[in-house]
């Protein structure tokens, strides 16, 4: 199987896929969290910038920063037209090239679960984030009922139940973010579920979308003898709620957690 790196390695297929989910749970995100308008902002994993266009037009940061540790994905984000509103820098979340206090709040997206150590990112991100400064996040449920990529990853579970999970999977629990704030030493730790809703024009598209998605279960799949290819996609259009007209509509669960840098 390969790695999980290769789930940041072709970021307009992976934009694709996952832009409408992440557009829609972003957005409720930047809502919750409720940072003033005019403030300093630092993006840990930014990815191909997805979240980052909705931060700099939903919360207009008078500044913003935002870093990845792959260097392809801040080469792609140089194309777009956020490049011009955001100073996009190759990092490592858990050794931030800032001083302490630089930032007034500091944000990840879909990014926790992927970080090697996120306990020291978290002291990291407190650590340059000013007293009475925020800290957010919010990650893809993968361990409960309505993971993103459930209708796929269950029958093919069913083939393979030694199939590893979602790198960091364990980290993506509501309880387990609450911690790893809590025990950063934030204050006031607040956590909430955000679902959203996301329509594929037909089951081919979603199905074709979800397989050139570079992940490492689509590269599974993709290894399959034809004859169990066709059974899982058979398996996976069955399990979908199909409408009449063809369209598909279903729900996914991500889970946000908000601290405090103490004073």
């Amino acid at each position: 199987m390969t790695s999980e790196n290769t789930l940041f390695s072709d970021g307009a297929s992976y934009e694709r896929f996952m832009g409408p989910w992440t557009r829609a749970v972003g957005a409720v995100f930047l809502d919750w969290i409720a940072a003033a308008r005019s403030k300093r902002w630092l993006e840990i994993g930014c990815g191909t910038g997805l979240f980052t266009e909705l931060l700099v037009d939903i919360a207009k940061p008078a500044e913003a920063i935002a870093i990845d540790p792959s260097a392809a994905q801040i080469r792609e984000t140089a194309t777009k037209a956020v490049a011009k509103r955001v100073d996009f820098r190759v990092a490592d979340a858990q050794a931030l090239p800032f001083e302490n206090q630089e930032f007034d709040l500091a944000v990840s997206a879909l990014v926790i679960n992927f970080i090697p150590d996120p306990a020291r990112a978290m002291l990291e991100m407190k650590r340059v984030v000013r007293p009475g400064g925020l800290i957010a996040g919010y990650v893809w449920d993968f361990l409960g009922e309505l993971n993103v990529a459930r209708h796929v990853q269950t029958p093919l579970r069913q083939i393979n139940p030694s199939l590893p999970k979602v790198t960091g999977a364990d980290n993506t629990r509501m309880e387990t973010l609450v911690s790893l704030f809590s025990d950063a030493g934030l204050e006031n730790v607040a956590s909430r579920p955000i679902e959203v809703e996301v329509t594929f024009p037909s089951f081919d598209a979603y199905w074709q979308r979800y397989m050139d998605n570079p992940s490492p279960q689509s590269a599974y799949i993709k290894a399959l003898p034809a004859p169990d290819f066709a059974k899982l996609q058979e398996t996976v259009r069955l399990g979908m709620p199909i409408r009449g007209d063809g369209t598909i509509t279903f729900a996914a669960r991500a889970n946000a957690v908000k601290g405090s840098v103490p004073h």
